[in-house]
């Protein structure tokens, strides 16, 4: 086989899902130890490809050559024979099972008996060629999140991958993670590996790739297209195929009174585990209060007993009245609003129409509702001009909101709880796995909010959303607040150090 052979290459793939063309044509070329990303819009067709060269997808036509040889997947294990191997933003491992145990899963070996000891030795080794350093004997829920993508990059590298295809691997990482990741992408294409990176985040695109290729609703907008002397700027015109601006306009604003007030409040887990120990914080009128860092610490009960979702212990106020432990409808008359980190499953019902998915905070109100009634005339004009005003791309209000991509979801729920004209949003990773045409709006409306008066709780892991949009940023670990600074004094280290808890030392 030649070195100038290409790792893949798909030609002319073509695949259709039931009144849509998922990929049009697509072409793609990686190369033999590189860096290939591939960038696109919230349903752009990356993921559809993807799948298709992992053996989860057929597609209609096309085809797909691996290291030359012509190749039909019809099962995941299919690729995996053929050297190819997905590191899934969502990671696939099983808590209570040691690094090993997670890796030797559905392995042919060993078949009937474990000596894991000689295992462990083996994944050392493999840790030690790449640079990706894990306690093989650790139980996976003892891990941070960092090192759990370490077992799931290990996992893939254990069966012999010699193409990765890291689907959004930053996305749940401190910084520091961050670089060591890019460290670790170098030095398996170093070794002989060939690298396929989708991301939405184009600063790190430009740091690691070395060729790109971007999709726009199904189309290569551009194939292969080197790196070099490209910005951020230019990667989002081929994605969205407009301008787009990343540095937020933020005006001064002075923040008024105080709306939330936290007090020692304390709250366990699903497992019965401590999550918030000692919590107090303030958030006022006018004012974007940021909470950064890594997942896990506690930032889902902080927002879910703040919205009367979680029990807990300590105090709880939004201007001056006491609502820990209400349930949720009480917060919701005291004008809490909750952007829930789950868009799908807990901020909308996906297979209820945009229309209803707009009312359910207000359909027991008048003009729409008397508690016994709802008038869906005006039901379905208050949706419509929610959809035009926010820019929600749907055919009609009767689309069941489950249809819509992940961009146009979150911008139906902002919809609903905006014109509830709330005094207090909570803001759980508002643009998570959104792309930048969806971030820009976003962010936008956030901004708007805090202008209009509202004090906003913004959760979030991206570091550069929490210090371009907060106005003070504070930093959970282990379910306290370990740090408080200005955003405009904030320190990106700084405040990476204390999301993973460590120091300058």
């Amino acid at each position: 086989m030649s070195s100038t052979t290409p790792a893949v290459e798909m030609k002319d793939i073509v695949i259709r899902f039931p009144g849509v063309l998922a990929n049009d044509h697509v072409n793609l070329t990686l190369r033999q130890g590189e860096i290939h990303a591939l960038l696109g819009e919230n349903g752009a067709g990356k993921s559809t490809l993807m799948n298709a060269l992992a053996g989860l997808y057929k597609p209609v036509s096309g085809t797909t050559k691996v290291n030359g040889e012509l190749v039909d997947f019809n099962s995941p294990k299919d690729a995996i024979a053929k050297g190819i191997g997905m590191v899934h933003q969502h990671f696939k491992l099983v808590p209570t099972h040691t690094v090993t145990e997670n890796i030797l899963l559905g392995m042919d070996e060993p078949r009937f008996l474990m000596n894991l000891k000689k295992y462990d030795e083996k994944i050392l080794e493999l840790e030690e060629q790449y640079g990706l350093y894990v306690d093989p004997a650790a139980k996976i829920w003892q891990l941070p999140v960092g090192a759990q993508q370490r077992v799931e990059i290990l996992k893939t590298l254990y069966r012999g991958a010699e193409i990765l295809i890291m689907d959004e691997p930053t996305a749940v990482l401190a910084p520091q993670e961050i670089d060591d990741l890019m460290v670790t992408m170098r030095s398996m294409t170093d070794q002989g590996k060939s690298i396929i990176f989708i991301s939405h985040k184009l600063h790190e695109v430009i740091a690691v790739a070395d060729r790109v290729t971007v999709l726009r609703k199904g189309i290569v907008t551009a194939h292969g297209k080197s790196l070099e002397g490209l910005t951020k700027r230019n990667l989002a015109q081929l994605m969205v195929g407009r301008d787009v601006v990343f540095s937020v306009e933020k005006e001064e604003r002075e923040a008024g009174d105080v709306v939330l007030e936290m007090k020692d409040v304390y709250a366990k887990n699903n497992k019965g585990l401590p999550a918030l120990q000692g919590i107090s914080l303030r958030v006022h009128s006018g004012e974007i209060l940021g909470i950064a860092g890594v997942g896990g610490n506690g930032q889902s009960e902080l927002a879910e007993t703040i919205t009367g979702l979680r029990e807990c212990e300590g105090l709880i106020e939004i201007n001056g009245e006491e609502i820990s432990n209400q349930p949720p409808i009480e917060a919701i008359a005291r004008g809490v609003s909750h952007i829930p980190e789950d868009r799908t499953t807990v901020g909308s019902a996906p297979s209820l129409s945009i229309t209803d998915n707009m009312i359910m905070k207000n359909y027991n109100q008048e003009p729409i509702g008397n508690g016994w009634s709802i008038n869906f005339a005006r039901a379905g004009e208050h949706a419509q001009k929610l959809k035009e005003k926010y820019n929600i791309l749907a055919p009609n209000v009767r689309t069941p909101a489950g249809k819509l991509s992940g961009g146009n979801l979150q911008k139906l729920i902002l919809a609903r709880e905006i014109s509830s004209y709330p005094r207090l949003m909570v803001a759980m990773q508002p643009t998570r796995g959104l792309d930048v045409g969806a971030i820009e709006a976003i962010q936008s409306l956030l901004l708007e909010q805090r202008q209009s008066g509202t004090a906003i709780l913004l959760i979030s892991e991206e570091l550069d959303e929490l210090l371009s949009l907060s106005d003070r940023i504070a930093v959970i670990s282990d379910g306290k607040i370990v740090g408080a600074v200005l955003a405009e004094d904030a320190d990106i280290n700084e405040i990476g150090l204390m999301m993973t808890g460590g120091t300058d030392d």
